[in-house]
């Protein structure tokens, strides 16, 4: 049948079967679970549907919320999608720009399987999934994404993602980063700023306080909370400032395959680049 129709099986529209929870319900499920973080199973109870119903919305509305991309703060009708949209973004507002990863613990991958220690972070020593989030001078998210394995290292994963080749197209973007993206601050001393150096050992106690306190600042001002007049319709910011993306929900255990990590990335998209 499939050789004989030239494709596969075309429906009519509004043919199948029909959809208890419409799309605006589908929706609201959706924002809701994101912001709030709700389990599927409460929000069956609140729409007074099958858990399963929920569970299929979320999966159908998150792309299309990833997609959307990040609106920018003061700026709703501008979306980045992309590091390379990030980076112009900053050049041409003349924002400065801090780099952070944060990993989110997931469920272990079943034994034997291609790949599984992949997942497996050096820092944690547990299965995690490593996204990397672009902030403003004031720690509001600007980007979250390139989403990678827990086991791949912060630098490399943005690396891979081409970040070298906007620094070089892009002279002026100035960013802060931490101790994880040495290699980026020594290859663009004049764009990227990491924190100072530890001294040796037998350097002097004077040395190593003034080494304390200019890594303390460093640390501050690269976390520094957002202004009070955020936007308060985001989801609460974490202990750096900015938006959460650690809801263990939005990772599965089916984006434990390689394969699919680039669905992770969408739904880290969506749960902190929700529309405003």
């Amino acid at each position: 049948m499939h050789e004989r129709r030239g494709g596969a099986r075309r429906r009519a529209a509004g043919a199948g079967r029909k959809q208890k929870l419409v799309f605006p319900g589908r929706l609201l499920a959706a924002l809701v679970h994101l912001r709030l973080g709700l389990p599927h199973a409460a929000l069956a109870e609140l729409f007074d549907v099958d858990r399963s119903t929920i569970s299929t919305a979320i999966r159908e509305v998150r792309p299309l919320l990833a997609a959307r991309g990040f609106a920018v703060p003061d700026r709703h009708s501008l979306r980045l999608r992309t590091l390379e949209d990030v980076f112009v973004y900053a050049e041409a507002e003349g924002v400065d720009l801090r780099i952070d990863g944060t990993e989110v613990q997931v469920r272990r991958p079943k034994a034997g399987r291609a790949g599984r220690k992949a997942f497996v972070s050096g820092k944690k020593k547990q299965n995690t999934i490593k996204a990397t989030t672009f902030s403003d001078h004031q720690g509001r998210t600007l980007f979250s994404g390139v989403t990678r394995p827990g086991r791949v290292h912060d630098q490399t994963a943005v690396r891979t993602e081409g970040i070298a080749e906007q620094f070089r197209l892009r002279p002026n973007v100035k960013v802060e980063v931490d101790e994880g993206y040495r290699g980026l601050a020594n290859e663009f001393p004049h764009q990227v700023s990491a924190p100072p150096r530890k001294p040796k050992d037998d350097v002097c106690d004077g040395e190593r306080r003034a080494w304390r306190e200019q890594r303390r600042r460093h640390t501050s001002e690269l976390f520094r909370r957002p202004s009070s007049h955020a936007p308060s319709t985001r989801r609460p910011p974490n202990r750096d400032g900015r938006s959460s993306t650690k809801s263990p929900e939005h990772y599965d255990k089916s984006y434990l395959e390689p394969a699919r990590i680039g669905e992770a990335g969408a739904d880290c998209g969506s749960g902190a680049g929700l529309v405003r």
